[in-house]
């Protein structure tokens, strides 16, 4: 299964990133009406923000829907936040939410569709992680 799940909207960011680490990856449909993925192995998300001025809706529906799962929850081991900074305190507010929430670290936070220093930044600290590492 794959190691990464992410949700992207219409506007491809999240996916041109989650394409860029170049890494196994499920994703979380667009529609309530498609299957859900269902992991069968510790995963980080990576998860877009879509919050108004004031915060509220950082967490997209599908994402919330999904996580609201408790065997998809406990496979959770960490989240990834994209956004926009001109959107000030709430930049990658989504990834603060669901850490909180579900007592897993924020590992990297990246605006838009990220840099090539995010994606090199969160390859090197994906092969580190410990949940990540694989028996010898």
């Amino acid at each position: 299964m794959a190691r990464l799940v992410f949700f992207s909207s219409g506007s491809g960011n999240t996916a041109r990133f989650v394409s860029a680490l170049d890494m196994s990856a499920a994703r979380i449909p667009v529609s309530p009406k498609d299957t859900m993925p269902e992991p069968d192995a510790p995963y980080v998300l990576v998860c877009p923000t879509y919050a108004d001025g004031e915060g509220r809706g950082a967490v997209p529906k599908q994402v919330i829907r999904f996580l609201n799962d408790p065997l998809r929850r406990g496979l959770l081991r960490g989240v990834i936040a994209g956004g926009n900074r001109n959107f000030g305190a709430t930049f990658a507010l989504a990834g603060r939410v669901i850490s909180q929430k579900c007592s897993v670290p924020l590992l990297h936070r990246f605006e838009l569709a990220g840099t090539g220093n995010d994606v090199a930044v969160v390859r090197s600290g994906l092969k580190a992680f410990a949940p990540f590492q694989t028996a010898a």
